[in-house]
């Protein structure tokens, strides 16, 4: 346990270095902290601090930096966190692009680089089902044949089938109109099994047309979950990380992998509200000297993704943290509306 003292002098420290970026002295302490104490005083609580490892000491400065371990007890016991107000959320949900689901998850991903100027990454929604809107079958040439769907999200996929023998345009409006009037709204895979039932009220020589159909629009409608990154690229101005190439290195090439990060931002949707790693408590090496802030987005009660932002351990976390909470529930609910 920390006196009142002591919690006052580190969240003072841990407030200077993340706004000037410069070892903390303990000039500098008696200057902003407001506690009537000899430099002496405020020494010797440092060095307890730093006995205890909330603190540490550069080489070539006799100021102060925060470790880890500081930064842990500064956001889970003296952070002050101001939600934003609902002027700051009308803005934002207003910047976030709603014509479908992939627009959604890339202008939150870009929103949230943009106004933390660290990178943002979304775990795109995972798809419970495998439902459409609409389906239709256009003859491109002999034996070729585009199939468009159209989902309940208004997501637009097309595919290429080649089926065995060819269609007649008739032939495909028909098709697609039985499709619709039947299956709109439901799974393919609810589809496939009343499939066979249903065939019999069509030309026996659709069936492998719309058996092709099926699996095909089955594949296309459950695509696994992706991570979306934007504005890595903030991070090379960073001096905290820009200084070591091959740590930077790392951390590129961990975006472009996304797997391990993916599994990273997963683990805190189990987790309620906003869930901070910082450092090494995220267990992969290239994020020992970042912090991570992510939240899960819910459509319909139900925890469908991950969002956050990636930025040094050196962050403005009362800042940070309100905007990803509130992207989360604007993402959600903006989900939950389509």
């Amino acid at each position: 346990m920390l006196s009142d003292r002591a919690q006052l002098l580190l969240k003072t420290l841990i407030e200077r270095y993340i706004a000037d970026g410069d070892p903390v002295g303990s000039r500098t302490l008696s200057r902003h902290s407001g506690l009537e104490l000899s430099p002496a005083s405020i020494r010797n609580v440092m060095a307890d601090l730093e006995e205890m490892g909330f603190i540490a000491s550069p080489h070539t400065s006799a100021g102060r930096v925060p470790t880890a371990r500081g930064y842990r007890f500064f956001v889970d016991t003296l952070l002050e966190v101001k939600p934003l107000d609902r002027t700051a959320i009308v803005h934002l949900e207003g910047q976030l692009e709603h014509e479908s689901r992939e627009r959604l998850v890339a202008s939150a991903s870009q929103l949230l680089s943009q106004l933390t100027a660290f990178a943002g990454v979304v775990v795109t929604p995972r798809r419970s089902e495998q439902a459409f809107r609409h389906l239709e079958f256009l003859r491109l040439s002999e034996r070729r044949v585009l199939l468009i769907i159209v989902s309940r999200d208004g997501d637009v996929q097309n595919r290429i089938l080649t089926p065995a023998r060819d269609y007649s345009p008739a032939e495909l409006v028909e098709a697609s109109n039985f499709v619709n009037q039947h299956f709109a709204g439901m799974e393919f895979d609810r589809i496939r099994v009343r499939l066979q039932d249903e065939l019999t009220q069509l030309k026996r020589d659709v069936s492998a047309l719309m058996s092709a159909a099926i699996e095909v629009g089955s594949a296309a409608m459950a695509r696994p979950e992706d991570l979306v990154v934007s504005g890595e690229r903030n991070l090379l101005g960073i001096p905290d990380l820009s200084s070591d190439m091959n740590r930077l290195r790392d951390l590129f090439g961990m975006f472009e992998r996304k797997t391990a990060l993916m599994h990273l931002l997963e683990s805190s949707a189990r987790a309620q509200g906003v869930q901070i790693f910082i450092g090494g408590e995220s267990g992969l090496s290239p994020l020992d000297e970042c912090s991570v802030v992510a939240a899960p987005y819910e459509v319909d009660g139900e925890v469908v993704g991950t969002l956050g932002v990636i930025g040094p351990t050196r962050m403005a976390y009362e800042r940070v943290i309100p905007i990803v909470d509130i992207t989360a529930k604007l993402i959600g609910g903006a989900l939950s509306q389509r």
